[in-house]
């Protein structure tokens, strides 16, 4: 069984309203989540010796996430990831969305759902967030109901997704929170050892769209589906960092997506997915900048981002994942953490 606490977490400028925090308490794990984002504000797992620690970057005070910051904790939407040039065209019509990461569009434009006040709804076991993302937000079409839905089940924190829309629209939501297994604050990822259950991955170009090509895992520095120490892989392939779509099974059900082992602490975490990808991220834009919690800086490499979703610019490549949301239809997918140790 799952506790939930209700407390206000700070006020918004300029009568914005009051951002409030929900604590979902479990036996095994205790998340921290608040209504500016739906984010994910503290995770505390326990190591072997049943010692917790926080295992999220983020901030102790909501000024922290109202200033430019990489997205720690948030929901994204209303389409996660990049959409090439910023355009793309439903049923004929051509729409423009805000260039916010040259040349492209990020992660739902410049004020995306990370940036906006949800009303919440307890539960007995978490909290729901909804909001309604009105025509033209962003320069996406169409009216878009949202809810987002965190639960918890003992070690494994549930997030689940759901929309209906008022006429066509790209929709594609995930979670961008930054882990680090050893404990937020930690200088780096390098001892993590990481699964991903993928056979293929997207290629891409300077600007991170994928080329169009689902290219095999096998006999490249993307082949992780057998454990491989981030930091020895990441050296013995010369590789800045990942940043890269990884492809999953097709189906619409519950499937295996990713491990992450940390050995010194014991700590695993096992993603669960019904999307058709994982976009696989090591923090290769943190750079020491940011004040987090209890004096934590971020600098690179400092965490990973497990972002379950549909593959980046499925918009404007048809030969992707469908990522338009009909009237009618309704786009519902759901994510699963789970924490233990090993």
């Amino acid at each position: 069984m799952a506790s939930v606490t209700r407390a206000a977490f700070g006020e918004l400028p300029s009568g914005g309203g009051t951002v409030e925090k929900f604590q979902l308490q479990s036996d095994l794990l205790r998340v921290d989540i608040i209504s500016w984002g739906c984010t994910i504000t503290a995770l505390e797992v326990k190591d072997r010796q049943g010692r917790a620690s926080d295992v999220v970057l983020g901030f102790a005070e909501l000024e922290g996430y109202l200033q430019k910051q990489p997205y720690f904790g948030a929901v994204i939407g209303r389409v996660a990831n990049r959409i090439a040039k910023g355009t793309f065209k439903v049923d004929g019509k051509e729409y423009h969305l805000a260039i916010n990461k040259e040349p492209n569009s990020l992660h739902g434009g410049v004020r995306g759902f990370d940036k906006v006040l949800w009303t919440p709804r307890v539960l007995s076991n978490g909290v729901q967030f909804s909001r309604v993302s009105p025509d033209g937000e962003e320069g996406y079409p169409g009216e878009l109901k949202v809810w987002v839905t965190y639960t918890l089940d003992g070690g494994e924190l549930v997030v689940n997704y759901r929309a209906q829309a008022s006429q066509a629209t790209p929709v594609n939501l995930t979670n961008h929170s930054y882990f680090n297994l050893a404990g937020q604050g930690s200088p780096n990822i390098y001892d993590h050892e990481v699964t991903i259950e993928a056979d293929t991955y997207l290629p891409v170009d300077e600007t991170l769209i994928p080329i169009g090509e689902v290219a095999p895992v096998q006999g490249t520095a993307f082949d992780l589906r057998k454990p491989v120490e981030l930091g020895k892989h990441l050296q013995d392939f010369h590789l800045n960092g990942f940043d890269h779509n990884f492809c999953l099974k097709g189906s619409k059900e519950k499937h295996f997506c990713a491990r992450v082992h940390h050995a010194a602490s014991g700590r695993v975490l096992e993603v669960y997915t019904t999307q058709p990808g994982v976009q696989f991220y090591t923090g290769n834009f943190l750079d020491g900048t940011l004040k987090g919690k209890n004096g934590a800086v971020y600098p690179k490499h400092s965490g990973f981002c497990l972002e379950t979703q549909n593959w980046p610019d499925a918009v404007n490549q048809p030969h992707f994942p469908p990522v338009l949301l009909r009237p009618g239809e309704e786009y519902d997918h759901t994510t699963w953490f789970k924490f233990s140790v090993a």
